[in-house]
């Protein structure tokens, strides 16, 4: 999964292409929203502040707004922009945190989900849910779940496509194994046979060189591509999810109650449509990546 704009970034995203799919909206692997929810009956870091982790430098789509306060490089996640800022700011309302009493700290992707105490209530940083993920931390139900997207170079005839349909003259790529590749054979099944690649590197280098078409990568891999692997390079568009997919989740320390918090949290934002709303403005055509009909 993408660490989003510069090399820094494959730590963080590179890891969620390979993890297989998770427990979808419901989180069958997280906690119930059974807990006492009042922040004076919270283990915080901090009493009465919302302490959240994720990563420095913060790379859009996920936070945005430019720099701010030291220590964070290339965006605050304080502004609210971007799309786990966002959703960090409605998790906390929905617990009962103003947006003064919520305070960022700088959290290493690859330490997010290690075990041991952690320096963060809850940590939004692209981490994706893997069962050997969960048996050092808490995850939450699903803040996002990760559609699969197509990648391609500016200026040729597939760039211009809008629909699923459109994409099956077209030369097709994905990893082994990964769920990208059963996209293109069960979902596009293109007129032409899929080439399918042993590593991420190879599928970039054959869309590069022209071996291929499109590349069908996860969505934050595909800002990634297009950011810092490829230049002039640009995401067709993301296919909508079908059931039950990889997510990222909330990041908390094992066994600390705040997770069932914000699973209600989630549960509600989810209903209401404001995942929904904050996933199409920072994810969606807004971020270069339009859904594919």
């Amino acid at each position: 999964m993408v660490k989003r704009a510069v090399a820094i970034a494959a730590v963080a995203l590179i890891p969620s292409l390979a993890i297989a799919g998770g427990a979808g909206a419901a989180g069958g692997h997280s906690q119930t929203a059974t807990a006492s929810c009042s922040i004076a009956s919270l283990p915080l870091v901090q009493a009465g502040t919302l302490t959240i982790g994720t990563d420095n430098p913060a790379f859009p789509p996920w936070f945005g707004g430019g720099e701010h306060s030291k220590p964070w490089k290339f965006n605050d996640p304080a502004t609210g922009k971007g799309y786990e800022s966002a959703v960090a700011y409605a998790i906390a309302r929905r617990i009962g945190f103003a947006r003064n009493q919520v305070k960022w700290v700088v959290v290493p992707f690859a330490t997010s989900f290690a075990p041991g105490k952690k320096k963060f209530d809850i940590l939004l940083n692209q981490v994706s849910f893997s069962p050997q993920r969960a048996k050092n931390v808490n995850f939450s139900h699903s803040y996002y779940d990760v559609n699969q997207a197509v990648v391609t170079l500016k200026g040729k005839p597939i760039s211009s496509v809008k629909t699923i349909a459109g994409l099956k003259p077209f030369k097709l790529g994905a990893p082994i194994g990964t769920t990208s590749f059963e996209v293109i054979t069960k979902r596009v099944k293109p007129d032409q046979q899929a080439a399918v690649f042993d590593t991420l590197n190879d599928g970039v280098n054959a869309l590069r060189n022209g071996t291929i078409d499109g590349l069908v990568v996860d969505l934050p891999t595909g800002f990634f591509v297009t950011a810092a692997q490829i230049k002039n390079s640009k995401i067709v568009g993301q296919f909508p999810a079908v059931g039950a997919g990889e997510h990222f989740g909330v990041v908390s320390g094992k066994g600390n109650p705040v997770t069932a918090c914000v699973n209600q949290a989630l549960v509600k934002l989810r209903a209401d449509g404001t995942l929904r709303r904050l996933e199409r403005t920072w994810l969606g055509a807004g971020a270069g990546a339009p859904f594919l009909k």
